[in-house]
């Protein structure tokens, strides 16, 4: 189940083809990769086509070979349509050894829209404003407030329970596909 998280896609959506990069950072399996695919969804609703979205996770083990910044490069700028906006996703970009380097020259063309994610200390501290400094918005995102995790359940369970679940589980994003109301009903019974 994918959880709607408005407030996120829409500074996605307002900062769509501005002339600067889009960072999502956040804690891990808060759901930034999640957060692309939404985007994702949402360009080809609007007409945009699927060669133009360029997406690669760098946690992904086929794609462990484009972890330099050359051969990074150089397979985006092999998949890009010169005569179209290229939306280009570089989900957990801190793998890649000189990230800077392949992002600042898409950054300079024209028809790149660039969108990347981080986790790691090192990313989320200030070597990103070193980088990147002067080209880049940060969206920081946090796990699942209570009420975009209530928004994933039925009517039919209460606010109260909800939330010993919400406590329980935690917030992460995965935490709603857990049978919730089975592990708080057993944990509370074995109080």
């Amino acid at each position: 189940m994918t959880i709607q998280r408005p407030g996120y896609l829409n500074f996605l959506i307002e900062w769509k083809e501005q002339q600067i990069i889009k960072v999502v950072s956040g804690i891990r399996r808060c759901g930034k990769s999640t957060l692309f695919d939404l985007f994702q969804a949402q360009l080809l609703s609007e007409g945009v086509s699927a060669e133009q979205i360029i997406s690669i996770n760098f946690e992904e083990a086929e794609n462990e070979p484009l972890r330099d910044y050359r051969a990074l490069y150089d397979y985006v700028r092999g998949k890009m349509l010169p005569d179209r906006m290229n939306y280009i996703f570089l989900d957990e970009i801190q793998h890649v050894t000189d990230y800077q380097k392949a992002v600042d020259s898409l950054f300079v063309k024209k028809n790149a829209d660039v969108y990347l994610t981080g986790s790691n200390a090192y990313f989320m501290s200030g070597e990103l404003a070193t980088l990147l400094s002067g080209r880049y918005v940060e969206l920081k995102m946090l796990p699942l407030s209570f009420r975009e995790y209530a928004s994933a359940f039925d009517r039919g369970i209460s606010k109260e329970e909800l939330y010993r679940n919400y406590v329980y589980n935690s917030s992460f994003p995965y935490t709603v596909g857990l049978n919730s109301r089975r592990n708080i009903h057993a944990y509370l019974d074995g109080i």
